[in-house]
This record gives C-alpha cells, structure tokens and sequence, in this order.
C-alpha cells in the first residue's frame, strides 16, 4: 500500500524538479538498502542469548531514542519463540495528546499490506480444501473476464506471487472519507489494470492482485471477506483485537492507536479506508499478530495441514538467481545465511515489518504510527530486524569470495544506464512518473558501481564489492545486489530487500530520461520565451508606434504559435495543480476527481497536437517567405518543441484516454 503520493512526482517532473519528484515517490522514503551502518554479515560475532530478559534491555536502550530521533509516535515489538511469546513490548504512544501509553495487548495498529498473509492463508485454506488450484486459470472461479496476456490467463500461483503481468493501480487504494467506501466487487470490476508484463516472468507487486485472491475466496466460500477471515481464521486462533471490517467498527475505536506523520504532528491522521481491503486492511494488536505468527512457524497449526504450511512457506519462484525470492504470499528476507520468510507493510501513517525465521522457531514483529522526520521509520525498521538478527541469530559462513579489479570495473561499466522499476504504470496518466522516476545506475572514478537509489543508515550510496560474477555485496551491509546478463547486456538487476516483487529493467532508448528530460526542460522554455515575447514585443512596438508588419497569414500564424504556447503551458500547469490536489488529499484518489482528469486528457487531444500543427505550418511559413535566420532557426525550435512536449504525453500518459490509474 506504499504507492499513494504518486502524483506529486509527475507534478513537480511538470515544473522542473525532477530530483524533488522522486523524493515524493513514496510516503515512506525508505532508502533501498538501508542496512545497518558497521554490520557485516560474515564474521558476525557470538549470538547472545535469545532470553526475554536480553531482548527487553536491548529494545529498552534502542527503541525510546530512535522514536524520539525520528519524531516517531510509537511502535509494538513482538518476539515468540519455540511456540511461545517471548517478549511484547509498547513504546511511546498510541495517541499523543492524550499521552496513552501503546499497549501490546489490546492497542490496534494497521499494519498494511502484512494483511495479505492473511489473504494469502485464506487462499491456501481453499487449496488445501480443493475449492481452489494454484494453476488454473482466475477466470473459472470469477464473475468478470481477466484477458489474456500473450495467449496466457492469470493463475493463482502468479497472483500470489505477484507475477500475473498487472500494471500499477493506485486508484481508490486509499482514501479517508467512508462515503468513497465501495464493495469488493465493484472496486474490482472497474478497476481491472492493463497485464503489461509476460505471465509469470516479471514481479510487479500489485495490491489488485490480492484483492482479487480475497474476492475469488469470497467465490469459492459464497462468504464474505471479512466474515470468512474472523471465523476461519481470527476465531481459531483466538485473535479478539483484529478485524478488516470498514469502516472501523465501533467496539475497537477506543483501542485503535492514532496515526501520525510525524509525532510533532498538530493533528494524527484520519483513519485510512481502502476498497482493496484483502490488499492492506487490517488493524490488529501486537498480541494477536503473534498468534498469528506461532501458527505458521508451527506448521500453520489451527489454520492448516503441515503440508500445505510448507508449500506455502517454501515453494520459491527464481527470478534472479542468489537474491531473495517471493514464495506463496510471503516473501523471503534471508539473512546471516537463515531462512527467513517476511511481509512489510506501509499505510501513510502506519509501517510495519513479519519476519519468519523458520529453521530458528524465531518469529519478529514490529509496526510504527508514525512516518517520522525525513521518512525515519523506513530505516529504522530494517535496522532493527538486522540489528535483532545479528545479535541473536549472528552468520557463521565463511566470508564472502571477491571478483578481481579488472573484471569488477568491466561488469560495473555494463551496469551503467537508466532503469524503469517493474512495479509501475505503463498505460495510464500514471505513466509520467516512468519519465521522472527512472533509477540511475552509474560508475565512480576508481570504477566502482554507483547505485543512488541504494543507500545506508548515514543517506549515502552503498558502496559495492563484487563477490561474484554480477553479484555484488554492500559494505557494511547486508544488501546484496544481482544483474541478469542478456546477449552479453545488463537487462535487468534488483536488491535483496525488493528483489522478490521489484526488479528494475533497463530503459528503451526511446524513453530514457537522460535525454528527454533536458528537450522537455528546453522546450518549455523555448514554449514560454515565445509567450513571453508576444506582450514584451506589442508594447515595444507601442513604445515606438511601429507597426507589426506582418500579412493576413504570416500574423495568423505568428499569433498562432504564441496562443498555442500558452495554452500547451497552461494545459501542463493544469496538470501540475490536478496532481497536487490530489497529493494534497487522499479522498481525491477517487472518482470524484475524474472530470477534471477526462477534461485534461481530452484538452490534450487538441491542444498538443494542435500545437504540432500550427507550429508546423508557421515553419512552412518562415521558410516560404524567406524570414531572416534567426526567424527560420526559432520556428525550428518551436515546432521540436511542441514536438517533443506532443512526444512526452504520448509516451508518458498525459493522453492515455483513461480514469483508470
């Protein structure tokens, strides 16, 4: 649930801050890679002892700093062990004004999309009772047609692995107002997203995806989503603080902790609704989270056979040899050479991290009410899983091997070049943040890989050591990073901490950003100098009392390509103020800001490529009657710009023709 502010991207990419705009990209700005800064996972000292004892003095002199350092309301931490809760932990505060304490027991936190493992339970529930087959085609359990996609349909496998070829969705994923609030169904049905990746090969995490998987259980089961998830799932396992139902029911809003985006906050949060509500729905205690882990680490006891526990805990699907892998629902965080399956989960006010340990009987929990200061939770949660691994369940591998210098340089080389990451629209106005959002992999002096995107605890760039052939490791850090080779070219590479429902693929020369971006920026300037000159020049003119010498068509046009720059201007500035409304408030996520998106798009129709047209025929013009160079050289311009700019909202989505986004 992590891709709501998407606009304020391609809003900023309008006005020229493209470096600004993949800073919004995300509410939670988590840098990729942000290991714990000095830890290094070979060599790792002693483990200390796994002991209620420990744990608690540990999280006593670690959490309470870094909630205060990061402007953090609270959080709930939950360790269990050999069958059992070891430790569960409050810290800060479920509502700041109030001053109310979180309480593990009974505090409700929404721990986002870690509410698909309850989907994905549910889903496997129906497979165990034969209802449902991982590799049959979705359509034989739905109402509506999915299409096919290079003559294959969706399978239940490629859903929960995020692998059936769905392009982003953000519509209708969050929102506040309760009258937005529609049924699962419906949502579904008109919000299906164009397959634009080949089944089965490309991850691309989709909250659609998981909503569908619940719709289908509530097929198969003719019982409701939520009525099917308290009674085969909460009432076994005796998990009386949770619930998906929304809005909130009142016999929990006492105990739901507040929301905030940073705990200075004047005002939390409202509470979040989302019609995907098998994708991210859930709010539940730090209690009932571990009872829910204990189940699966015993092999999915009260839920399901061990059998299908271990299918779905370890059936992996390999994209990229050596990173971690998504398995059925859950998805692998292996670290310090353990097994460890995992979900993290962000809502904008809630971030939340499962992870599994499951050769150690070891299960971590933990989730925030705050985004904190510069997006501080991000950072801290992966330290603190990292920092909980290394101190209690250490690597005891050899170290790692090493590449030699001359062919480290060559592989990094081949690394360099613009990516598009998987998880992404291809075919809605979403489609813009492809051209400001585009991940930049490079070379530093000494020949080492740069790879901005990924950063440690201190902001800065990892820096690389290749201990493979295109398998790098970061220096103090447990972020691995793997290419894969295509026809003696880097195609596509991914991290550990996103490799199983993220890669990133190489940028077609015709899309890249490394180019484009600067004929846009020229362009528009080019666009606004020429608006700029119309009034500048007719009162320089009316200052001399000299006339525009012009005839009937030449002035036609010359007024022409004027009011057609500034109507292309306004149109993108219209752009930029629709983006930014709907950055502004969550509840313009939703139909009702679809007129002003139809009029923008069908404006575009006209306006663009009326720009084109009357640019070209000014040019035709200029040359006809023979103006002076510098006159033939600015129409040149002016046409490659409108060109450019017609170019752009073509390729980007601007005249996608379409509210579904």
């Amino acid at each position: 649930m992590r891709a709501i502010r998407l606009f304020a991207a391609a809003a900023l990419m309008l006005i020229g801050g493209g470096t600004a705009a993949q800073q919004m990209t995300r509410p939670a700005p988590a840098p990729i890679g942000s290991g714990a800064a000095g830890l290094m996972p070979s060599g790792a000292p002693g483990a200390r002892p796994l002991s209620k004892q420990d744990v608690d003095t540990w999280l006593d002199g670690y959490l309470p700093y870094a909630l205060k350092k990061g402007d953090i309301a609270g959080a709930v931490v939950v360790v269990v062990k050999d069958g059992q809760v070891l430790t569960q932990r409050g810290f800060g505060y479920a509502d700041v004004a109030r001053r109310t304490p979180v309480d593990p027991e009974v505090t409700l936190f929404r721990p986002g999309s870690v509410s698909k493992l309850f989907t994905w339970t549910a889903v496997m529930q129906q497979v165990e009772a034969g209802r449902i087959d991982l590799d049959a085609d979705v359509n034989n359990y739905l109402d509506f047609r999915i299409p096919l996609k290079d003559g294959k349909p969706v399978t239940m496998r490629q859903l929960m692995t995020h692998t059936a070829g769905f392009e982003e969705h953000g519509k209708e994923t969050m929102y506040h107002d309760p009258a937005n609030l529609t049924s699962l169904d419906a949502y579904l049905k008109r919000s299906l997203p164009k397959r634009v990746f080949a089944p089965g090969t490309t991850p691309s995490y989709s909250n659609y995806a998981t909503a569908l998987a619940g719709y289908i259980v509530e097929r198969v089961t003719q019982m409701s989503f939520d009525d099917y998830i308290e009674q085969r799932i909460f009432r076994p396992l005796g998990m009386a603080h949770s619930t998906f139902r929304l809005p909130l029911p009142q016999r929990f809003q006492q105990q739901m902790a507040q929301g905030y985006s940073v705990a200075s906050a004047a005002e939390p949060s409202k509470y979040e609704i989302m019609s995907p509500k098998p994708a991210g729905a859930l709010a539940s205690s730090g209690a009932d989270m571990a009872k829910f882990m204990l189940a699966h680490l015993n092999q999915g006891a009260g839920l399901m056979k061990p059998e299908t526990a271990r299918m779905m805990h370890d059936t992996p699907l390999t994209i990229l040899p050596s990173l971690n892998r998504m398995e059925l629902g859950f998805f692998e965080t292996n670290i310090n050479g353990r097994q460890v399956i995992a979900h993290l989960g962000d809502t904008m006010a809630f971030h939340t991290s499962l992870h599994l340990f499951m050769n150690d009987d070891v299960g971590f929990y933990v989730s925030f009410n705050s985004m904190g200061k510069d997006g501080a939770v991000g950072p801290l949660r992966r330290a603190l899983f990292e920092d909980f691994a290394d101190r209690y369940l250490p690597d005891t591998r050899p170290a790692d091997g090493k590449v030699d210098a001359t062919t480290a340089a060559e592989h990094a080389r081949m690394m360099a070049g613009n990516y598009f990451k998987s998880r992404r629209s291809v075919t809605s106005i979403m489609a813009i943040l492809n051209l400001s959002g585009q991940v930049s992999v490079g070379v530093d002096s000494k020949g080492g890989l740069v790879v901005p995107v990924a950063r440690g605890l201190n902001g800065q760039p990892l820096k690389w050591v290749e201990t493979a052939p295109f398998i790098w490791r970061a220096v103090d850090s447990h972020e691995r990073l793997a290419a894969q080779v295509v026809d003696g070219k880097v195609a596509r590479w991914s991290l550990d901490g996103v490799s199983p429902y993220l890669v990133f693929d190489r940028v077609p020369v015709w899309q890249s950003s490394a180019w484009l971006l600067p004929a846009l920026y020229a362009g528009l300037a080019i666009l606004l100098l020429t608006l700029l000159h119309w009034p500048v020049s007719a009162l320089i003119r009316r200052h001399y009392k000299a006339p525009l010498a012009l005839g009937r068509r030449s002035l036609l046009a010359y007024r022409g390509v004027r009011l057609g720059a500034g109507l292309v201007l306004a149109l993108l500035g219209g752009w930029a103020i629709a983006f930014a409304a709907m950055t502004a408030n969550l509840d313009n996520f939703t139909p009702r800001s679809d007129p002003w998106l139809w009029t923008l798009q069908i404006l575009g129709v006209f306006i663009f490529v009326g720009g084109v047209a009357i640019a070209g025929w000014n040019l035709a013009l200029a040359t006809k009657e023979k103006r002076g160079w510098f006159g033939r050289l600015w129409a040149v311009l002016l046409l490659l710009s409108m060109l450019v700019v017609l170019y752009t909202a073509w390729m980007f989505g601007l005249v996608a023709m379409t509210v579904n986004y």
